[in-house]
């Protein structure tokens, strides 16, 4: 009989490779805690408890004394072929320690476990987590030195990074994802290629290069091989955002009509969601804010988000409410919405929560909080040290409209 911590990987191994859970292997002859016990190696195997468990996988007793195989394999592909979200916490734990007990599995192998953790920390809003398996998933690409795989990595991480505020990286992996396509010929999708592009001019954006990222957008505009399905949505999408932080409101709502004509929700019903999602932010961003056009946005997707709604979707969902509240002079229902908004504030991009913190300042200066201004300057400063004078801008610019409002 193996001794441990070998015998509960096997245990374990077995257990999985049945789809059964510890719950399954219970009963009068073991109880949770003991198989618990067992299976993290804190306790050694008695010769009844093996032949218990042996009975209850249909297993003969000797199959307890193999090695434990790498479960790596066994994992990836249930978490390929998984369905529902109510198994995402236990599968993220699975691949995690089947990662950490396979050091010296297959390349490529590990390469597809680590893809698949950080879509699940995607999934449920840990973005910090997913950034750290993504570096992972970019230093292991460089180690196979597999252009194709490469390249893919460094999108992904860009995509991660933008999101969480550091658009000067996310910038870096975008031009060396697209020089290593160029250098090695490799041969990427037109979609692909495109949606590199719009990921770069949304990262000017970020930076507050919008000549540079509308020069770039307009040429993916220009470079479609349709205008509608959802590349057409993205690329009309980003291209209305930029224009929409020129100031050239009118040119920016001609785009964004184009991007909501693009889709239908049976193509890509998410996208369709997420469009909507932005159309109602655009929309409070015009000068004058459209809010009845913000309204009506916000309306058609509020049934869809219990649908297909993830939690990051749920929490753009109030911040926007919140914000068309207080436009509209609904100070108590903006505070609700704001509050509740809150509570998530971590699945928020970097550019919405620093969004929601000035709607913060603002009803709090509204209610009379002498000190909220002053958190708002030093919010704008933090900003432009961090390399984004555009949102910065946005944040001078709320506390200046503020200031100037009869009192």
């Amino acid at each position: 009989m193996q001794e441990q911590p070998e015998f509960g990987r096997r245990l374990r191994q077995l257990r999985r490779q049945q789809g059964k859970s510890q719950t399954d292997l219970t009963g009068p002859g073991m109880s949770a805690a003991y198989l618990s016990r067992l299976e993290s190696g804190a306790r050694p195997p008695t010769r009844r408890a093996v032949e218990y468990l042996a009975v209850r996988l249909g297993q003969p007793t000797d199959a307890f004394d193999m090695p434990p195989e790498s479960e790596l394999g066994d994992v990836v592909a249930m978490s390929l072929t998984s369905f529902g979200k109510e198994g995402e916490a236990e599968m993220r734990s699975m691949l995690q320690g089947a990662l950490a007990e396979s050091p010296d599995a297959d390349p490529q192998l590990r390469w597809q476990a680590l893809a698949q953790l950080a879509r699940l920390h995607e999934a449920v809003g840990e973005y910090e987590e997913e950034r750290a398996v993504l570096h992972e998933v970019c230093r292991l690409s460089d180690a196979m030195e597999r252009p194709v795989l490469r390249v893919h990595s460094r999108i992904w991480f860009a995509r991660c990074v933008r999101n969480l505020g550091d658009a000067e990286l996310a910038r870096e992996r975008v031009q060396e994802a697209l020089a290593l396509s160029e250098r090695h010929h490799l041969h990427v999708p037109v979609a692909n290629l495109l949606r590199s592009k719009l990921l770069l001019a949304s990262v000017e954006a970020e930076l507050g290069n919008l000549a540079e990222a509308a020069r770039q957008s307009g040429e993916v505009c220009a470079s479609l091989p349709a205008n509608e399905g959802p590349l057409a949505t993205e690329a009309f999408w980003v291209t209305a955002t930029v224009h929409t932080r020129l100031g050239q409101y009118e040119q920016a709502a001609s785009l964004l009509q184009q991007a909501l004509a693009a889709l239908d929700s049976r193509d890509d019903f998410t996208l369709w969601m997420r469009l909507r999602l932005a159309a109602a932010s655009l929309a409070l961003q015009a000068a004058p804010p459209q809010l009845g056009e913000a309204d009506r946005h916000l309306q058609a997707v509020e049934p869809a988000l219990g649908l297909a709604g993830t939690p990051r979707h749920c929490q753009e969902y109030l911040f926007l409410r919140a914000r068309l509240a207080f436009q509209q002079g609904a100070m108590a229902e903006a505070r609700a919405f704001c509050g509740r908004a809150e509570e998530g504030l971590h699945l928020l991009s970097y550019r919405d929560r620093i969004r929601l913190e000035v709607l913060r300042g603002l009803l709090d200066a509204h209610a009379g909080d002498v000190s909220a201004l002053s958190r708002l300057r030093s919010l704008a400063e933090s900003v432009q040290q961090a390399g984004m004078p555009d949102l910065a801008a946005e944040v001078w610019r709320a506390v200046a409209e503020w200031t100037a409002l009869p009192k």
